[in-house]
């Protein structure tokens, strides 16, 4: 009973949410479910619980509402019958968007990018990574400033106010703007210093993990390295670069473990968190892991490639990484309506497919359960070895 009690006392401490969505000329059905259950994951790691998601079929978005007007009045009637504390949109909405659902729905509102800086700001543990999640949460907030701060002196605490908003209600553009002066003058001086790190680390080949959040990049770290970085369920959990020396054999190199990637990334966190990315700028080789168990890891793959010629690193030696490939089942057994039928062996249909259908090196694993582990190892080595050659001649003893 008392562990009842104490998960029921949970729940009541988290914020009841509404999420909103929309079936557009550009997003289908099918792909609009699939980004709700992506904002629907977001939410739980920011701490709330979604009561109910709401998806409306328009051409475009509502200038004014995002949601046609019928729409945003059946929404205003449930968030009043059901004491919803926050409405949780699907794309970024305008400060006169804002200003008008707010005055409908009566409620917290946030979208996707509010949602994100949130759960960046919860969980920056660094210097370097808080001061660059405090910089996007400004540039984030200048345009919205008006409605902002009429909105945070209302909602104390909770999803979406962890951040400048709760001390700075008060301040006017001009001091915001002094204060993303003074955020970036910090982060070009943090930049500097790691910048002297890595110019100090030894010859060594650097390989960088990079991949969607939440695909195991930080398990094999901890795999690998035999380190102990922070490893979770949850969107983000790992946002401050962490590198370590490996040793293969007998070749010693560095690997770092990155923040993952996600759809709709908001700019300004991809700019403020340019110096943390720096680590795959420089890296000689990329790790691009991808959880092959999940429904949309194809979009996964097309979202990081993106991001990855954003930060102008998308012709670098790279190992494509099929993680959890455990928990992997193909459609097409998913879809089987005999269960006696004879199923497709889901690892080597993989392999066909994608070893086809790609220039990069394909590896597939299961770090947790350590399965292909050593030919993964033996591929990493010898990659690290045929570059090591290359890039430090006069250090080929090593081998």
């Amino acid at each position: 009973m008392a562990k009842q009690k104490l998960y029921d006392t949970a729940r009541r401490d988290k914020e009841k949410a509404i999420l909103i969505g929309l079936i557009t000329d550009k997003v289908t059905e099918q792909r609009s479910d699939e980004y709700m259950d992506e904002l629907a994951f977001l939410a739980e790691t920011a701490g709330a619980e979604t009561v109910k998601i709401f998806v409306q079929k328009l051409g475009k978005e509502d200038p004014k509402t995002f949601v046609g007007k019928g729409k945003i009045e059946e929404i205003a009637l449930f968030v009043k019958d059901n004491g919803i504390e926050i409405a949780i949109f699907d794309d970024e909405l305008s400060p006169s968007q804002i200003r008008n659902i707010e005055k409908m729905l009566l409620c917290k509102i946030l979208d996707r990018n509010n949602l994100i800086l949130d759960i960046f700001a919860k969980r920056a543990r660094t210097a370097n990574a808080k001061t660059q999640v405090e910089l996007a949460q400004y540039q984030y907030l200048m345009p919205r400033l008006t409605n902002m701060w009429t909105h945070l002196s209302k909602q104390k605490g909770g999803i979406g106010m962890k951040g400048p908003g709760e001390t700075e209600i008060e301040t006017d553009r001009r001091i915001i703007r002094d204060k993303i002066a003074l955020l970036k003058e910090r982060l070009l001086q943090i930049d500097k210093q790691t910048t002297a790190q890595r110019s100090n680390r030894e010859s060594m080949i650097r390989v960088a993990l990079v991949g969607y959040t939440n695909v195991g990049k930080s398990t094999i770290m901890n795999a690998i390295a035999k380190s102990d970085v922070f490893a979770e369920n949850k969107l983000f959990a790992t946002l401050d670069t962490t590198v370590r020396k490996v040793v293969i054999g007998n070749l010693p190199f560095l690997l770092s473990d990155t923040v993952g990637f996600i759809r709709k990334l908001p700019h300004d966190l991809v700019e403020s968190f340019k110096s943390t990315l720096d680590e795959v700028r420089e890296a000689d080789i990329l790790l691009h892991v991808v959880d092959v168990s999940h429904p949309n890891f194809e979009d996964h793959i097309e979202v990081v490639n993106e991001t990855l010629k954003d930060i102008e690193s998308q012709e670098k030696p790279t190992f494509l990484i099929f993680n959890k490939i455990d928990r992997y089942v193909p459609k097409v057994n998913e879809e089987l309506e005999d269960p006696d039928a004879e199923k497709i062996e889901p690892l080597e249909e993989l392999k066909r497919s994608w070893m086809a259908r790609t220039n990069a090196s394909c590896m597939f694993i299961s770090a947790k359960e350590k399965a292909n582990w050593d030919e993964f190892k033996n591929s990493l080595y010898e990659k690290v070895k045929e570059l090591h050659a290359k890039k430090y001649p006069y250090n080929n003893f090593l081998y």
